[in-house]
């Protein structure tokens, strides 16, 4: 798949016989020679082995031999923060710095605690994840270059800081897209599923990649790889589909789309959300499938995204009956290390999904810390205090209860994933949104418009009123321009109505007068319209308008297969 992939790999064969080497030779001794910061913001030491150039695993080694304990935890650790800026924060966001972590700014969170990261979080419409977004911190492409700027000049001071600073965020386009104004947003991953074409997904995804490069963003958790086995409304369009086989294509095209773009990528939520309705943002999802049905349905995308070369793997809070009944896998050693490491053969970092969740805040911040450590986690994420996760894991390795060897393998495969992306040119912000990326993003939606009921492609007869569930004055705005540039007649009132729903919509959001109904995420509400004609886009971006405008307009064929089941509704009425 490229560079990051080939890396990746020669890395994790390597990793195994390094740790062993180091479990010994970090130390706490405040006499250790300290890096010092390097005029360009990273540091060195005189006294340190000399890093092994092209060898993420060696350079990774090499550090972790001169880091102290406190080092070492930080470097496990990737909390959120307040505040829009690394160093200039409101009172509002210095409060709740404060309450986090003990600290006015970003800045100075990442130096007290030495951390190996930091998530950038917000808000964004229909986010079925805002449960745990406490803040936001991305506004637009020129204040989160800015931020990210100024997170890694904080980290280029600490003895970890030859290793590039992980800043990481949820950009899974659709309805979880943290980052929206003034970059190229993708259609969502069940219309790439609809797609069913993996070059195209790829190509989307390294034009997504480029731009959270150019913005400072080098790692996304994501692509989501769960397959839709049920109608879960917190994974819905997030997922590429209830099809292992397609899903699995979509998810390592998107994998090595991101990555070969210098972004690592971070498939979740293993060991599969999408067998469960449950929203774990609330409750522990049960996952009660046998385990011939975790191998046959849930563990193949997963399998396709290591397979693919994918340097993290997120975990999730799930109680899986058939493999460790009562312990969400975020803190089964049976799942993560058994299962992810010992049968489907993952060696990179895995990854906790959010600490600050119910399900992990049945323990302290700091007990919560070394149990998921311990369980075969290596980078704890998004933890409730700061403070308490980082004195919790420090005073278990000083205990005893959390082994020196396990805390040393964390670190060394988190900072091998950071080499593994080092030493990538930055790409010019010039290439957000550029024509060439939106092109990638108009190729993809445009091949994932399915028709369920109608003749297919059949022209809409003119002229057309749009109308819609809940407002979306903005979607509405965004087809009425393209139905226009496409040369339809678009009037207020008294047309052709055609009805536009989207994500939380039932049937009492249909309209029983509507010629076209049109699915803008997961498909099943059209189960019950009565429209004559049924499209899906399963995304409400303006490529997905658009290439909905071309169809309607008859210039374009539909030609996606829907990837989920809806009752009475065939996948397509397009032909195969």
């Amino acid at each position: 798949m490229g560079d990051v992939s080939i890396s990746s790999r020669r890395a994790g064969v390597a990793l195994a016989a390094l740790t062993a080497l180091l479990v010994s030779g970090c130390s706490t001794d405040p006499e250790r020679p300290r890096p010092t910061p390097s005029p360009g913001g990273s540091s060195a030491t005189a006294t340190a082995p000399s890093p092994t150039a092209g060898d993420p695993a060696a350079r990774a080694a090499a550090l972790v031999g001169t880091l102290a304990d406190e080092d070492l935890v930080g470097q496990v650790l990737m909390p959120y923060a307040y505040g829009s800026s690394a160093t200039d924060v409101s009172p509002g966001s210095a409060a709740g710095n404060r309450a986090l972590a003990g600290v006015d700014t970003p800045a100075q969170m990442v130096a007290k605690y030495r951390l190996g990261g930091l998530i950038l979080v917000g808000f964004s419409a229909d986010d079925p994840t805002g449960a745990n977004q406490a803040t936001t911190n991305v506004d637009n492409p020129k204040q989160v270059r800015e931020l990210t700027t100024g997170l890694r000049e904080a980290a280029g001071k600490l003895a970890a800081g030859p290793a590039p600073f992980l800043i990481g965020t949820d950009q899974e386009y659709g309805v979880v897209t943290r980052i929206t104004d003034g970059v190229t947003l993708l259609p969502s991953p069940l219309a790439a599923g609809a797609a069913g074409k993996p070059a195209l997904t790829e190509a989307a995804w390294r034009a997504a990649g480029t731009e959270l490069a150019a913005m400072g963003v080098n790692l996304d958790f994501a692509p989501v790889a769960d397959v839709l086995a049920t109608r879960s409304t917190v994974i819905g369009s997030r997922s590429f589909g209830a099809d292992p086989t397609n899903a699995s294509a979509q998810v390592a095209g998107a994998v090595r789309g991101l990555q070969s773009a210098g972004v690592a990528a971070s498939v979740k939520h293993f060991p599969g959300h999408g067998l469960s309705a449950t929203d774990s943002h609330k409750d522990v999802p049960v996952i009660s499938q046998s385990r011939a049905v975790l191998d046959r349905t849930a563990f193949p995308p997963f399998r396709a995204g290591i397979d693919a070369g994918a340097l993290a793997v997120m975990s999730a809070h799930l109680d899986v009956k058939a493999v460790d009944p009562g312990t969400p896998a975020t803190f089964s050693h049976k799942l993560l290390t058994d299962v992810l490491r010992g049968q489907l053969g993952f060696k990179g970092v895995v990854i906790t999904d959010g600490m600050n969740m119910p399900p992990a805040k049945r323990w302290s911040p700091g007990e919560a810390a070394v149990r998921a450590l311990t369980a075969g986690n290596d980078l704890i994420l998004m933890t409730p205090n700061v403070g308490q996760a980082y004195d919790g894991l420090l005073a278990a390795l000083r205990d005893g209860s959390l082994p020196r060897a396990r805390l040393v393998e964390a670190a060394t495969r988190v900072l091998t994933m950071k080499f593994t992306i080092a030493d990538r040119p930055t790409p010019e912000m010039s290439t957000l949104n550029s024509a060439e990326h939106r092109k990638a993003a108009a190729e993809l939606a445009a091949a994932a418009v399915t028709q369920l009921r109608g003749t297919c492609g059949a022209p809409v007869r003119g002229p057309v009123t749009v109308t819609s569930s809940g407002g979306r004055e903005k979607t509405r705005a965004a087809l009425t321009e393209a139905l226009t540039a496409a040369g339809v007649k678009v009037v207020p009132s008294g047309g052709t109505v055609v009805h536009l729903v989207g994500y939380g919509d039932g049937t009492g959001d249909l309209r029983a007068d509507a010629a076209v109904t049109v699915a803008m995420d997961t498909p099943y509400v059209l189960a019950g319209a009565k429209s004559p004609t049924l499209l899906a886009t399963y995304s409400s971006g303006r490529a997905s308008m658009t290439a909905l405008a071309d169809v309607l307009a008859g210039k374009a064929r539909p030609g996606g297969r829907n990837p989920v089941p809806v009752s009475g509704l065939p996948a397509t009425t397009c032909g195969t």
